[in-house]
This record gives C-alpha cells, sequence and structure tokens, in this order.
C-alpha cells in the first residue's frame, strides 16, 4: 500500500467521524484526493470534479455507519423520516445531475454565507426556542413548519448533491429551528438525511463515471470505521459539549470558505 493510499483511508476515517458529528469531512477528503490526482497526472479542472464524485462515494457509507451508532436516539425522532426522507432524495438527484451543467462556482460563493447563517442559528437555537416558544423533541409541528423544512431540505439536498460540504451542519440548524434538541438524535436524523442525499448522488457519479474506484472503496471502508467511531464516542460526550463542537466546526468552516473565497 503506497503512501497516497495510506493518507487518503486516514483522512476517509477521520472525516466521517467529523461528519457523524456536525459535518464538513468533505472538506478534508476533497482537497486530499485533488492533490494526489494531480499528483498522478491529472489536469486540475478534471481532478476536481473526479475528486468531487470520489469524495462522495468515499464518505457516503460512513453516514450510514453513524446512523447506526447513534440508532437509539434516533428512534426518538423517527417519525421525522417519512417528511424528510423524500425531499432529500429529490433535491440530492437533481443537485447531483446539476453538476454536469454548471460551474462550481455557482453555488461555491454562496456556501460561507450558508454555512455562517446555519451555525450561528444553531448556537442561538435555545434561546430562539425559548422566544417563540418552539417546542420539545415530543411534539410534532404541522402544517406550515412541516412544509417549510419540507422545502428547506429539499434546497439541502441540491446543495448537497452538488457540492456537500457543510451539509450537515445546515440540517442541524434546520432541525433545532422545528424544536427538536437532543443533538445526539439529531445527528441521527442528520445521518439518515445526508444517506439519503449523498445516496441519490453516488447512483449519479457512478452512472457517469466520475469516480476514482482505486481510492473510493478504501476510502469507504475507513470512512464507515470513522463514522461509526465518532458517533459512538460522542454519544459518551456531555450533550452540551457536543453542541458546542457543532458550532465550533460550523464557524470554522464558515471563516475558512471566507477566507479561501
Amino acid at each position: 500500500m503506497g503512501t497516497e493510499m495510506v493518507i487518503l483511508i486516514l483522512v476517509a476515517a477521520l472525516a466521517g467521524g467529523i461528519n457523524a458529528v456536525a459535518g464538513g469531512g468533505t472538506l478534508l477528503t476533497f482537497p486530499a484526493l485533488v492533490a494526489v490526482l494531480v499528483h498522478r497526472g491529472l489536469p486540475a479542472d478534471a481532478a476536481k470534479v473526479l475528486a468531487n464524485g470520489t469524495s462522495t462515494v468515499g464518505l457516503f457509507p460512513a453516514s450510514i455507519a453513524a446512523l447506526w451508532g447513534y440508532r437509539r436516539e434516533y428512534s426518538t425522532v423517527s417519525r421525522w423520516a417519512v417528511r424528510l426522507v423524500p425531499p432529500s432524495l429529490i433535491g440530492g438527484t437533481l443537485g447531483a445531475s446539476l453538476v454536469t451543467l454548471l460551474p462550481a462556482q455557482t453555488f461555491a460563493r454562496l456556501v460561507p454565507w450558508l454555512i455562517l447563517l446555519a451555525a450561528t442559528l444553531f448556537s442561538l437555537q435555545p434561546v430562539i426556542a425559548r422566544r417563540f416558544g418552539i417546542g420539545t423533541t415530543q411534539q410534532t409541528p404541522q402544517g406550515a413548519m412541516v412544509f417549510g423544512v419540507a422545502c428547506f431540505q429539499f434546497l439541502v439536498g441540491v446543495y448537497g448533491g452538488y457540492f456537500g460540504a457543510g451539509i450537515g451542519i445546515l440540517m442541524l440548524a434546520s432541525l433545532a429551528m422545528i424544536g427538536l434538541s437532543d443533538i445526539h438524535a439529531m445527528n441521527g436524523l442528520k445521518s439518515l438525511l445526508g444517506s439519503c442525499i449523498n445516496g441519490s448522488a453516488v447512483l449519479i457519479f457512478v452512472a457517469t463515471g466520475q469516480v476514482e474506484w482505486r481510492f473510493a472503496a478504501a476510502m469507504a471502508a475507513a470512512g464507515c470505521v470513522g463514522g461509526y467511531c465518532g458517533a459512538r464516542m460522542a454519544r459518551q460526550l456531555p450533550r452540551s459539549l457536543v453542541r458546542g463542537i457543532v458550532v465550533g466546526i460550523g464557524f470554522s468552516l464558515a471563516t475558512y470558505y471566507f477566507l479561501r473565497g
């Protein structure tokens, strides 16, 4: 096993763990894959396209592993799946399809603002909940709120299928605004929805040949280990601490993209 493969495996494992807690693992796998592919002689633009597909395939199983790690907490909010899985699947498919039609810059310029907004909303969620009387996980919002969060999830799906960085923090912010407050249960639901978005994108990327399988298979296995371990470790930590980690990752991601852009 070469040095490049070892690095990609370690990066995928770490990314899977980060995604299990908050999201942002793509921030590690995408540049690592681009660097390896360019080093192997692929032109930079082609390397970015191939890295995007390979990263999505490589991290897809990690979200499923994270969901298994959060399975106990997820059961308390599973009723939301029937409302949010369909827009996730449709949005993810549409977003991945747009990869062949639109330049990456289309969404890339919005990324830092989206993540900054999500991190801010998530950090203020307890205050907002008290101010507006948003309920707890025992309540099931109806009507306009259900429709609104489903529409937002569709947009997250489009963005996730197309670009993907930071969809975890976007979903956590959305789930917080509808009254879900247990971070571990939210992470379980987020893992399911992320699996739907990325699973749809995986089908598109595989069908269009945008995957470097030499790396994707090994990264997928490592990502599974990282995702499951990340979920298990997060469950052992105080919920308030995990919320703080999520907020920290969110603001760090936003800062990174602002500086990069």
